[in-house]
């Protein structure tokens, strides 16, 4: 037995340590990939509006920094996503309550794209990771197709200052914290 477990130990070593073969899609940039704009967005309660176009003050005390980076090409926005002060629980009709938005500073629009909640114990909170268009938000602005439906991401790097990005929460609905984006395509 002994001898089973030793072999089973340097047989899964060995094969741990195997060098992968390094994989190159044709078409898009080498592993992981390049971002054709970088973004980061600090969002705060006194920008949040409500769909009347009215200011709210959001979630006093909260505030949230989103840093994007956005392959248009491969249309894959990777995102880390840190927000505190945060109180109440995620409330959205969105399939999440974190979202980039279509609409100018102080107008209200449709999400074009949701992103996983900021999860994690104490007073801040993250979400990390990537995701790849097709985009599905959840809601479907009157009755029609999904808010998502058709988006790509190459629409924010033509014109940024047209999106916001935003969290929800039960105690702000129309927003705990907004910001919108800024001219430019960051640092690339």
């Amino acid at each position: 037995m002994k001898f089973s477990v030793a072999a089973l130990a340097l047989g899964l070593t060995a094969v741990m340590a195997t060098p992968t073969k390094k994989i190159i899609h044709k078409g898009a940039s080498a592993f992981p990939f390049a971002f054709t704009s970088t973004f980061s967005v600090y969002a705060t309660p006194e920008e949040v509006v409500n769909p009347e176009g009215v200011y709210t003050g959001g979630l006093k005390g909260s505030k949230s920094w989103f840093n994007l980076g956005i392959n248009s090409h491969e249309d894959i926005i990777c995102y880390n996503i840190s927000v505190s002060g945060f109180q109440g629980e995620y409330q959205s009709l969105a399939l999440t309550a974190t979202h980039i938005h279509q609409g100018a500073k102080g107008k209200s629009g449709p999400p074009r794209v949701v992103f996983p909640d900021p999860e994690g114990e104490g007073d801040v909170r993250t979400s990390i990771g990537c995701i790849k268009g097709p985009f599905v938000t959840g809601v479907k602005p009157n009755g029609g197709p999904d808010a998502g439906e058709g988006f790509t991401l190459s629409r924010i790097e033509q014109n940024p200052t047209d999106y916001y990005v935003d969290i929800h929460s039960s105690l702000a609905v129309p927003g705990a914290v907004r910001g919108q984006f800024k001219k430019g395509k960051g640092d690339c």
